[in-house]
């Protein structure tokens, strides 16, 4: 059977390009007109239509033709390349894949790729949602300590990080939607494996795990959905795109709400497997990922990722299934895929991976492709620093830092703050009960919030009570009787016990405070943390994750409508700044409303410079090095989410000056620093 591209492609360019086709416009087969169609070739869809029906409706309102504007677009293109002294063959190959994506068109297929990897950044913010949720029930299931709460809390970001360097770099050499399908599979079996984990080192790593493959998700997303956008539409929709982020945090705060207080929906297999309701949330929380995942599987690979590496006729391929779709979704099947030459360099990278894929056992083949990939990998990652990229470099960096240091720190002190604000407020109602004398009482009522001091209880009976935040202190305990008690926040202090017994009661040693005890038994004590009383702050926890997810929705709308209007710096530094002026408000946080009303105000001006921020990324970059910087600076992000969430929450409940004024100055020094780049909204993406 005859090669399809014989006539096509050719292997031996002197000038190492493989081309499809010979001649064409200004040393491109690129035709900007349609051939003629013949009256019986017409679409179905003008049947029934005369000439005067299909004139351009715009024209009478002196509206240039869609056509007209391309046309003109490509002319200036043509004249500013004649004008220039010399063009890179970087720059060529910019122009004509910038010419062919207008020809192709934004529609069915564009808006199908939206939804799948908008599927894939919902999953990611999922991820940073997960263990805020479940931590306040894990933490009784797995009876974990302040710092393993706090390294359970970080675990994710850290293996975040790691998974952004990682896959990011990985995706500029062995493929956008691959090592996003990787990614994604990890970030699934881990979830998977984390939620069945009983204790907290297997918890812990399989968290980890799920960090680094969703670590992948926003820097392979935004590369590859850029490379299927015209320049005019990229920056739109790339905005567009940042919504789906907010689309996770309500969708975790919501699965939240409906499955984490409902302690009913799970099972035990006796002590030692337990399957509470949190569980089945971090199940349910791996949704996104996974429906990400089956639509990649019907999603080509970046055709501009493939010309880069001189794979011509996938990319062809793709190109005309994007182009076909487009056109036949909008009722004009009959529009012809007219490229006929795309010219792209064969790398010296591509010439070594051949070399050594046909010498050796494939084990040495795999071990040499290893190594290989590693080192390009970090020759990408230090070519970031090279005279034309490192002051790009160097400011991103620094704003990408500021903005997460703050973002990441205020998120982390709001909820805090609020549970702060309900501590003192419950501990500003507690009973204080002094030398009290109690005898041969039967107590069968619960205790709550209560400290009795000097009191003496004789032969009293405790029996089927909760005890939740109360305090014995200086009390004696004689001859009483205490059974099937559970307990939250309560401690018996400087306290003597006698003749005492304690059955089937949570009430352990730790529970004692240089207490003095004189015949005192212990019969079946429970281990373990247990799940006693509904957290009544939980609800609130998930209605403010629930407002600060869906405050950002007038912020996503307005950049981008206007991302394309005012440029991506002026959206950056002018969100950065406002933002830094709204955090001055938080110093009149004194209640909780008044606290989700400035984050909501936060977060609704700073998703803004979010979305310019991602927007410039993509577009400073060129195709070979755009995942790697990308990926380099997403995990600068999560290091400064994982500093600024640690530093802002250890000065909850000590002052807000701090954490306010880390932030606004933060805030300050990128935002003016944002305004030092170059403005990119009618920059060809390299």
């Amino acid at each position: 059977m005859a090669d399809p591209y014989q006539n096509s492609y050719h292997h031996g360019d002197p000038d190492g390009y493989g081309t499809y086709g010979e001649g064409g416009q200004d040393g491109y087969g690129y035709q900007t007109d349609y051939p003629p169609q013949e009256e019986d070739a017409a679409s179905d869809v003008t049947e029934g239509h005369d000439e005067d029906d299909q004139m351009y409706e715009g024209e009478y309102q002196g509206i240039p033709h869609p056509d007209e504007v391309k046309a003109a677009r490509r002319a200036a293109r043509t004249k500013a390349r004649t004008a220039a002294d010399a063009v890179s063959e970087q720059e060529e190959l910019a122009e004509q894949y910038e010419d062919i994506m207008e020809d192709c068109g934004h529609g069915r297929f564009q808006w199908s790729l939206f939804v799948v990897l908008g599927l894939a950044l919902m999953a990611d913010s999922v991820e940073c949602f997960v263990v805020a949720f479940a931590l306040p029930s894990a933490e009784k299931d797995m009876c974990l300590s302040n710092a393993e709460k706090g390294m359970l809390g970080l675990i994710v970001f850290l293996g975040m990080m790691f998974g952004a360097f990682i896959w990011g770099g990985m995706a500029d050499k062995v493929g956008r939607r691959r090592c996003l399908i990787i990614a994604l599979s990890i970030n699934c079996i881990a979830a998977f494996l984390s939620s069945f984990a009983q204790g907290y080192g297997s918890f812990i790593f399989f968290r980890l795990f799920s960090g680094i493959g969703i670590g992948g998700s926003v820097p392979i997303v935004y590369s590859y959905f850029s490379e299927f956008l015209q320049m005019d539409k990229r920056g739109e929709h790339l905005s567009w795109l940042c919504m789906f982020w907010m689309i996770g945090g309500i969708y975790a705060s919501f699965i939240a709400w409906g499955i984490i207080p409902r302690y009913g929906w799970g099972f035990s297999m006796g002590t030692e497997f337990q399957f509470h309701s949190w569980r089945v949330f971090v199940l349910v929380c791996a949704l996104p990922a996974i429906a990400a995942l089956i639509g990649l599987m019907f999603m080509p690979e970046s055709p501009r990722f493939l010309l880069e590496h001189a794979k011509h006729d996938e990319a062809w391929m793709i190109l005309k299934q994007v182009h076909d779709t487009n056109w036949r979704a909008k009722g004009e099947p009959e529009r012809v895929f007219t490229v006929s030459q795309i010219k792209t360099p064969k790398t010296q990278e591509d010439e070594f991976f051949e070399i050594q894929s046909s010498t050796g056992t494939a084990f040495q083949r795999w071990v040499v492709r290893t190594v290989t990939l590693v080192k390009l990998v970090l020759k990408n990652v230090v070519s970031l620093l090279a005279p034309d990229l490192r002051l790009a470099t160097l400011l991103m960096a620094i704003i990408w830092f500021t903005m997460a240091f703050s973002y990441y720190g205020l998120a982390v002190w709001f909820p805090d703050m609020i549970k702060h604000l309900q501590y003192e407020e419950y501990e500003s109602k507690v009973k204080v009960f002094h030398g009290e004398k109690v005898e041969r009482f039967h107590f069968n009522f619960s205790l709550e919030n209560q400290v009795h001091k000097g009191g003496d209880y004789i032969n009293d009976k405790f029996v089927n009570i909760e005890m939740k935040s109360v305090k014995f202190e200086s009390s004696l305990f004689e001859d009483c009787y205490f059974e099937d008690i559970k307990s939250t926040d309560t401690f018996f202090e400087n306290c003597t016990i006698r003749s005492t017994v304690f059955y089937n009661t949570d009430l352990y040693e730790e529970r004692f405070i240089n207490c003095r005890m004189e015949n005192t038994s212990f019969v079946n004590t429970k281990k373990g943390c247990h799940l006693n009383f509904a957290e009544e702050n939980d609800v609130l926890i998930y209605l403010v994750s629930f407002l600060g997810s869906l405050a950002v929705l007038p912020g996503n709308i307005i950049s981008a409508l206007f991302m394309d209007k005012i440029g991506r710096i002026r959206m950056i530094g002018g969100s950065m700044l406002i933002s830094a002026g709204c955090t001055f408000f938080l110093f009149m946080s004194f209640s909780q409303a008044a606290i989700i009303a400035w984050q909501c105000l936060f977060c609704g001006v700073s998703v803004a410079a979010w979305n310019g921020i991602e927007v410039i990324t993509v577009e400073l970059y060129p195709t070979s090095k755009r995942a790697t910087a990308f990926g380099l600076l997403n995990a600068i992000c999560k290091l400064a989410a994982i500093l600024g969430s640690s530093i802002f929450a250890s000065f909850v409940g000590i002052t807000k000056v701090v954490p306010i004024l880390l932030s606004c100055a933060a805030l300050v020094c990128g935002g003016l620093l944002a305004l030092k780049l170059p403005e990119t909204r009618e920059k060809i993406l390299l």
